[in-house]
């Protein structure tokens, strides 16, 4: 017995790079959670557990093969561009979170690397070459790593330091994000390599000067980060509070003249049951009830029932847009906005254009209604908005809308139809079904889960 633990106790503590993979290999499992844990919290990124366990077993197994199949430093090529493309697919999020999903744990895997991986060797007083080529060092330090990282997780959880928004709605601000990010990850890297391989032969003040360095321009950056985020939330919440006061002055001027007209309305009323006249009580009552159903849709279109904002925005600015050219929108909102199975960016787009589409239909007709649904098909697992619109051109072929260019009106560019379609060519579970009758016009964009 003793001769076995012997053995086993000299595997561990002399070179041994085969053993060294052999027990590294629990190590991917457990280093794809971690990250996974770190980029979803940071940039509050909603995931099934479904996509989790999805997650980990591919970036696993990829890491496996990828060290085994592909050769050194080719293989840190591949996985890099691999998970970066795996974190899109997977979480559905935007190239900006695609880039910090990649560098985020990688740049707290180092730095706690540099920091105690350092401290370790100085305490047991051994060189970092060899270190990395005895499977017991090696295991500790890797162990010690994950249990810092996962603690660091927690903590981020707990005080919730996440990103609200990060999809930044400003190109610019987007692209500048972007770039600083992109000489960032130079930079880190670079201090990086030269702590791995120099970190010997410099003084220890010199290398704690520039990991201090380091941190210092890694939380600047998130403060940065974290400040402009909040400026965009800041902006689309300002915005939706003022659509919202306009459409609660609208609301209170239509239920005051209501209250002010209150008596006039009943003594109306009134006369046609003194003169028996029911067709005319009828006339009466249907354009009474025109003037409620007005103050009804106000009241859906609120924050609280179309609970999105950049949805609510949208719907607001195009409702007004309509009440404007006298156009009458019936609204109704059966439907969470914030669990639309698709991005949030493109949905705004396909409903934009759909809406100004039946505002410019419906302004020409004499009777301008246009009816805007959102609601759920939980038979056929899809999430639906259909918009119906009154037309004037009954002629007007639904084949040859999408075409680009096509626009039944001079002057106008014919592309907002196209660029649906462009969308639904990228997404594999979106549809748009159009069709019409002699009253309407109807677009039923389908989202299916």
């Amino acid at each position: 017995m003793m001769e076995i633990l012997q053995t086993i106790w000299t595997s561990l503590t002399t070179e041994n790079e085969e053993l060294i993979n052999i027990l590294l290999i629990p190590s991917h499992f457990i280093e794809a959670y971690i990250s996974m844990l770190l980029f979803t919290i940071i940039l509050n990124i909603n995931a099934s557990k479904k996509q989790k366990i999805i997650y980990v077993l591919i970036m696993s197994f990829s890491s496996i093969l990828s060290r085994i199949l592909i050769p050194s430093p080719f293989n840190t090529f591949f996985n890099v561009i691999f998970i970066f493309l795996l974190n899109i697919v997977i979480f559905k999020i935007s190239i900006l979170k695609g880039i910090l999903s990649l560098i985020l744990p990688f740049i707290l895997a180092a730095i706690l690397e540099s920091i105690f991986a350092k401290l370790y060797y100085s305490i047991f007083n051994i060189d970092y070459i060899l270190a990395t080529k005895i499977p017991i060092h090696r295991l500790l330090i890797t162990l010690i790593i994950y249990l810092i990282e996962f603690i660091i997780c927690l903590l981020l959880k707990y005080y919730k330091l996440n990103f609200k928004k990060l999809d930044i709605s400003s190109s610019h601000k987007k692209y500048l994000l972007m770039i600083n990010t992109i000489l960032g990850i130079i930079l880190i890297a670079t201090q990086i390599y030269i702590i791995y391989f120099y970190a010997s032969v410099l003084p220890f003040y010199i290398i704690l000067l520039n990991l201090i360095g380091l941190i210092a321009y890694i939380a600047f950056n998130l403060y940065t980060l974290f400040t402009v985020s909040k400026l965009e939330t800041t902006s689309t919440n300002l915005e939706e509070a003022q659509l919202y006061n306009k459409t609660l002055e609208i609301l209170q001027d239509n239920t005051r003249a209501f209250r002010h007209d209150f008596a006039n309305i009943l003594q109306g009323m009134v006369g046609y049951m003194d003169n028996n006249d029911m067709e005319g009580l009828k006339k009466y009552y249907s354009q009474l009830v025109e003037d409620i159903q007005h103050s009804n849709n106000l009241t859906t279109l609120s924050p609280k029932v179309v609970n999105n904002p950049a949805i609510y925005n949208v719907l607001a600015t195009k409702y007004h847009k309509a009440d404007s050219l006298g156009i009458k929108i019936h609204l109704e909102a059966f439907l969470d906005l914030n669990e639309l199975h698709m991005k949030i960016y493109e949905f705004t787009r396909v409903l934009g254009i759909l809406m100004d589409n039946a505002i410019e239909a419906a302004s020409e007709c004499e009777e301008k209604i246009i009816n805007v649904t959102f609601r759920k098909d939980s038979r056929k697992h899809m999430q639906l908005l259909i918009i119906e619109n009154t037309y004037k051109n009954k002629d007007v072929d639904t084949d040859k809308i999408y075409e680009k260019g096509y626009s039944t009106k001079e002057g106008n560019t014919g592309l907002g139809l196209w660029e649906i379609r462009q969308i639904l060519k990228k997404n594999n579970n979106l549809n748009l079904f159009t069709t019409k009758n002699d009253n309407f016009f109807t677009q039923q964009f389908e989202i299916f889960y």
